[in-house]
């Protein structure tokens, strides 16, 4: 009886297990990437970067993947309000789990499963993102067209092409990774025609 249990358990458990390897691999051959976990030294200096927000600040994380880093933002900033982004099933559902398990109210912390190039970026303050240069290529000219005036964005590892940053700061890690930060700063001749 015992053996049965222990047998179907096993087997239920491996099936659980390569599905969620199998959303993984599917969800990210469409992406182009992996999630990829922020290391504790790439999350401190994004947080040092976004310095200090006033109460009831938006924070959004485009590709928010396993929801480290925004688990880290919801405790750095706990008066502001931070919206993960991911459409990975998977990695989604373990944010969701790191939140919950971080005691974190969703009226503080929210992951959304949805497209990260349709979400309605105008209610943000902060943008952090962590996104492979294609995806970089295609979401300068949302925020740029969305965001308001201002509004900050901190990019780890990779650069938006057409927009120069106003600092750019290189962690101590293995990678040597850059945070790049950004101001969304329209010229007053940037007309939409």
């Amino acid at each position: 009886m015992h053996g049965d249990l222990y047998g179907i358990l096993s087997w239920t458990l491996t099936a659980v297990v390569l599905l969620a390897f199998l959303l993984i691999f599917v969800t990210s051959v469409r992406n182009g990437i992996t999630p990829m976990p922020t290391s504790r030294l790439v999350r401190r200096m994004v947080m040092r970067e976004i310095g200090q927000l006033s109460e009831g600040s938006e924070i959004v994380e485009a590709g928010s993947g396993f929801g480290t880093l925004a688990v880290n933002l919801a405790r750095r900033f706990p008066r502001c309000r931070i919206t993960g982004v991911e459409n990975s099933w998977v990695p989604l559902l373990f944010s969701r789990l790191l939140g919950w398990g971080n005691r974190l109210p969703k009226s503080r912390l929210t992951f959304r499963r949805g497209d990260l190039f349709v979400y309605p970026y105008e209610q943000a303050n902060v943008v952090v993102c962590y996104l492979h240069p294609a995806a970089m290529r295609r979401l300068g000219p949302i925020l740029w067209e969305r965001a308001e005036e201002g509004t900050k964005v901190v990019s780890v590892f990779f650069a938006f092409e057409d927009w120069d940053p106003e600092s750019v700061t290189v962690c101590g890690d293995l990678h040597r990774t850059k945070v790049y930060v950004y101001h969304v700063r329209r010229h007053p001749l940037d007309l939409l025609v």
